[in-house]
């Protein structure tokens, strides 16, 4: 077993304060292959310490300079991108070729941050006043479980394109990538302070983190309840806090979309990363005069993805990231069933040829209302639910009828009725007819989705103050 005993911060693998390990356990075997060393409040003290020192010297940088820092990481990371691929499968159970494609890819986007660093060098006069932009501070970001790098990579290079330092911490789920992109700074000799990676317990580390006095922004993705309770412990200091939380998506299909595409597109949506994934579409809205044709092409896919080892090639969905979060996912699958939702395929069992790890079986319902538990809160697994409308403007209706508004799909028949309907739906993103993901869009919801945006040009305005100077 692979031990991780440092911590990197102020430039320096440094022994933690802390004591003792958090193993990380592959939920496709059930067998725990490395562990990490757990920081304490003096390593969180430390780290921010760091941060702070080195912020003076590193927001005066100018723009080319940063921009170099960040193509000199971009090249360290491609370089590594198989050995992130593993790890991310390795500890949450993406399937590895599917790995290498979703959770990895995002590398290529790091580099376009380099350009976005001379954003901060723009001015404007207004009148008689001087406006510019500069680094709102040392940020905190906490990162999750389900696109572990995708959600570092999206914090920390807005931040080092406009000037921020920063204290990393992983989840103690998929803290191996984070490991990897700090040998990746130690590598290319980033500046001593700027990135500072802890590791170790949330429920330890949290709390000490985003009521840090040193920390100017908190940058958070993972549940909405944590994300309510960050928000509150900041607001005493006054923090700036950027929150991706929850969604529970809703995807229209209109009675003249080509039915099988869009259904075929809907069901490889949620169940690709094992259903976690915050933007997925897990709210089916059919047309009821389509809903049967719906339902049966549904069943079709959904039994047709293959299930099983994240090492073989041929793997569509591997496992859930661990045994708690089957369980939970599994007890949602048991409340659909109570509130009379009938299973189109799917269930409670292991799927076949599979007897232990953290493994769901692609699950479907049908006669779903959107008043059900498994309608209105966010699942973070395998399930879909199917729910007929008989109009539009019903389906309109039932889209926005959630607490949350993080991200919405509509298939139409032609592009521009589906972005009708789609500049209708309170959320802060909509695959149109089955658009591809976009590393260059803005990332970020409505409603108790969160606040703020995170990638493409957006993503850097979370991280910078506006100074207005009268001349």
């Amino acid at each position: 077993m692979k031990r991780y005993d440092k911590l990197y911060i102020n430039g320096q693998w440094v022994t933690p304060h802390g004591s003792g390990y958090t193993q990380i356990i592959n939920p496709a075997t059930e067998a725990a292959f490395a562990e990490v060393a757990n920081a304490d409040l003096d390593d969180v003290n430390a780290a921010f310490a760091a941060a702070r020192a080195a912020f003076p010297a590193w927001s005066r940088t100018t723009a080319a300079e940063r921009a170099e820092w960040i193509r000199k990481l971009h090249a360290a990371l491609d370089k590594r991108k198989d050995e992130l691929a593993l790890a991310i499968s390795q500890s949450m159970g993406c399937p590895l070729e599917i790995a290498k494609i979703i959770q990895v890819n995002c590398v290529k986007a790091f580099e376009k941050f380099a350009d976005r660093a001379f954003e901060m060098e723009k001015e404007v006069r207004v009148n008689n006043s001087l406006v510019v932009r500069e680094a709102a501070g040392v940020c905190a970001f906490i990162t999750p479980w389900n696109y572990p790098l995708y959600q570092l990579i999206g914090k920390v290079a807005p931040a080092l394109a406009t000037g921020c330092t920063m204290v990393i911490k992983p989840s103690s789920v998929t803290p191996l990538q984070d490991l990897i992109f700090a040998e990746a700074v130690a590598e290319i000799g980033l500046p001593a302070g700027v990135f500072n990676l802890i590791t170790g317990r949330g429920g330890v580390l949290g709390d000490a983190m985003v009521t840090h006095p040193e920390v100017d922004v908190v940058s958070f993705t993972g549940s909405t309840a944590t994300g309510k309770r960050i928000q509150k412990l900041a607001a005493d200091s006054i923090k700036r806090v950027c929150l991706e939380l929850g969604g529970k998506s809703p995807f229209i299909i209109t009675e003249d979309a080509p039915l099988e595409k869009a259904v075929t597109f809907g069901v490889k949506d949620v169940m690709i990363n094992s259903g976690q994934t915050c933007i997925a579409l897990s709210r089916m809205l059919v047309p009821a005069s389509r809903y049967e044709e719906a339902v049966q092409i549904a069943k079709r896919v959904a039994e047709g993805l293959k299930v099983g080892d994240p090492m073989d090639k041929d793997t569509y969905m591997g496992p859930m990231s661990s045994m708690g979060q089957r369980d939970t996912v599994l007890s949602y699958i048991q409340k659909g069933l109570d509130e009379g939702a009938k299973l189109v395929t799917g269930g409670l069992d292991y799927p076949a040829g599979i007897s232990k790890g953290a493994y769901v079986k692609p699950t479907i319902f049908r006669d779903v209302n959107n008043k059900m538990a498994i309608a209105q809160e966010e699942i973070f697994g395998p399930v879909i639910c199917m729910i007929p409308y008989s109009d539009i403007n019903e389906a309109i209706a039932i889209a926005n009828d959630s607490i949350y508004g993080l991200s919405s799909g509509v298939w139409a028949g032609t592009q521009e009725a589906a972005i009708a309907i789609a500049r209708q739906l309170r959320t802060g993103g909509c695959y149109v007819n089955g658009g591809d993901f976009n590393y260059d869009a803005p990332l970020g919801g409505y409603k108790q989705s969160g606040n703020g945006r995170e990638w493409g040009d957006f993503g850097i305005h979370e991280f910078y103050e506006i100074k207005s100077m009268q001349l």
